[in-house]
């Protein structure tokens, strides 16, 4: 085993074994791996097992030893044969065992949502997936898992996933979600009226906003948002982001859910039952951070493009702002016109905050529409933060 495949991921040496180890190799694997380790200093080894077939317990021993040895042993890209052999034998307790994930494509398939982390596309009529844009998205769809779990717990109506797919270079979410069409799909396809979908989506975003818990797991939305108003401290007259940071921090620790990414296209309709997806958003918080995302999609991002709208949510950017005109107004039923308006500021005012953040942080000071869309939100933030005093309501 000689010449072993091996790479170097700064303190992390990572190795390709192929084929069987067993007792008549094990050894020279062994002495491979340690002649490896002799020529850097190595926190961590992975073991890539993408092109083993076979291990025998000689085969194990060799691991336990590197285990003993080592910071942290990982074994990458196991096939389900391997994997069986490393669970009945216990290793899958003793060191971080990755599974091989199937292979899915997506070439040609509708894109039936769409959040900050990642598009979801249906594959075929019982399935969907979100494919992630980080490559490295492993950890984030084990949080969205956990999350989307202590949601549906709680009673909140989640699509969970079942499993994990690679697409091309990243990864994907698999949910099973039989001829489920998104709120905004039975829109477009003239299925449901516009009031039908508003009245529903508002339904199920009150239930969510009604829904209370403690889980340390779920992030607060003040905290997000005061970091955003700390990111533009460099971007804003020291007044202005004074009095942001300040709005913020007085809004109260809630622990009401919120989805934090609620749009028509995030929510499924399946047999008569409201499903929503897309939950890496998920947090705890005041409503007016879900008032503000909910902005964003509908209007905010697509002020200075209207492609953006259209392009995002497959409508006109008049029929998304009617989405926002009439979803605000159902979810605030009762409450007059002019109060309406003042807490369509306060949505609005975090809405900018985010946007501005998010076009910065993506070179939106070096493109001309990233300027033109700075220029606006920051307009925007002046204007309201003369006009709002609180972000309650």
């Amino acid at each position: 085993m000689d010449n072993i495949i091996h790479s170097v991921d700064g303190t992390r040496l990572i190795v390709f074994p192929e084929g069987h180890i067993d007792s008549a190799n094990a050894q020279d694997f062994e002495e491979t791996i340690n002649e490896l380790r002799s020529k850097g200093s190595y926190d961590e080894i992975e073991l890539n097992c993408g092109q083993l077939q076979y291990i025998s317990s000689a085969g194990l021993r060799v691991i336990l030893r590197l285990r003993k040895d080592v910071k942290a042993v990982v074994l990458s890209d196991v096939s389900p044969e391997i994997y069986e052999i490393l669970d009945v034998t216990g290793f899958t307790e003793l060191v971080e065992v990755q599974k091989a994930y199937r292979r899915v494509s997506i070439e040609g398939c509708e894109v039936i949502g769409q959040g900050a982390n990642g598009k979801v596309y249906r594959i075929d009529p019982e399935t969907i997936v979100k494919v992630y844009y980080n490559v490295e998205s492993l950890p984030e769809i084990r949080r969205e898992r956990e999350l989307a779990r202590k949601a549906f717990v709680l009673g909140i109506p989640t699509a969970i996933s079942y499993d994990v797919v690679r697409v091309g270079d990243s990864y994907g979410a698999v949910y099973e979600l039989l001829n489920a069409k998104s709120f905004l799909k039975l829109l477009t396809e003239q299925t449901m009226s516009l009031e039908e979908v508003i009245r529903m989506s508002i339904e199920l975003l009150k239930s969510i906003h009604a829904t209370q818990t403690d889980d340390p797991i779920m992030p607060s939305m003040k905290a997000v948002a005061l970091n955003w108003a700390d990111f533009l401290g460099d971007y804003l007259p020291e007044e202005q982001y004074k009095k942001l940071r300040s709005l913020i921090e007085e809004v109260p620790e809630s622990d009401h859910m919120l989805h934090g990414d609620y749009h028509l296209k995030n929510i499924m309709y399946q047999d008569g039952e409201s499903l929503l997806i897309d939950m890496d958003t998920l947090c705890v918080g005041n409503p007016v951070f879900e008032l503000a995302s909910m902005y964003n999609a509908y209007v905010g991002y697509g002020e200075t493009d209207e492609r953006v709208t259209t392009e995002f949510l497959g409508v006109s950017r008049a029929t998304a702002r009617e989405i926002w005109d009439r979803s605000l107004r159902l979810y605030l039923d009762g409450m007059d016109e002019e109060k309406i308006l003042e807490i369509e500021k306060k949505a609005m005012l975090i809405g900018y905050t985010r946007i501005m953040r998010r076009t910065i942080r993506r070179n939106g000071l070096n493109t001309p529409d990233g300027q033109e869309l700075i220029a606006c939100c920051r307009k925007h933030i002046e204007e309201l933060l003369a006009e709002v005093d609180t972000l309650l309501f």
